[in-house]
């Protein structure tokens, strides 16, 4: 799938970076996205988002918090200290207490429906300025376990 035009998040296709380090997860996750007409691309560690983020603008980071040397939460700090992009947080985990600025929390197994809203969610958040907007698309990268 071609990555969109920047434009606003409800007249197109989300950017959406995945990091899980589980490949069956992410190819799952990518599957997902695609079907709901978001442009995806994926990455196996802390270490590869943090590359390929600075590679591409993206609209959305989508990341598993029990990743491996870097957690799922230090990962989304240090991106957002970049940039204030929509952060949905996809694990088994249970949601922690308190407000989630500009993040989102998505339990592990999800539905598409469940994907869905979770990602009507981060778009809100774009469109109440509560994060930022990239505006450059991102060239499509097929998952690796960079």
């Amino acid at each position: 799938m071609a990555p969109p035009t920047a434009c606003s998040p409800n007249a197109c296709s989300l950017r959406v970076l995945v990091v899980e380090d589980d490949p069956d997860v992410l190819e799952a996750a990518l599957e997902a996205l695609e079907l709901l007409g978001h442009w995806a691309t994926g990455v196996r560690s802390a270490e590869g988002a943090l590359t390929r983020f600075l590679e591409g603008a993206f609209d959305v980071l989508m990341v598993d918090v029990g990743l491996p040397a870097l957690s799922g939460l230090e990962l989304a700090g240090k991106l957002q200290s970049r940039c204030k992009l929509p952060v949905i947080f996809a694990t088994g985990r249970k949601a922690p207490d308190g407000p989630l600025h500009s993040a989102v929390w998505l339990c592990k197994p999800f539905s598409l429906e469940q994907l869905r809203d979770a990602l009507r969610q981060a778009s809100q958040l774009v469109e109440l300025k509560l994060v930022d907007n990239p505006v450059a698309p991102a060239p499509r990268v097929a998952a690796s376990g960079a």
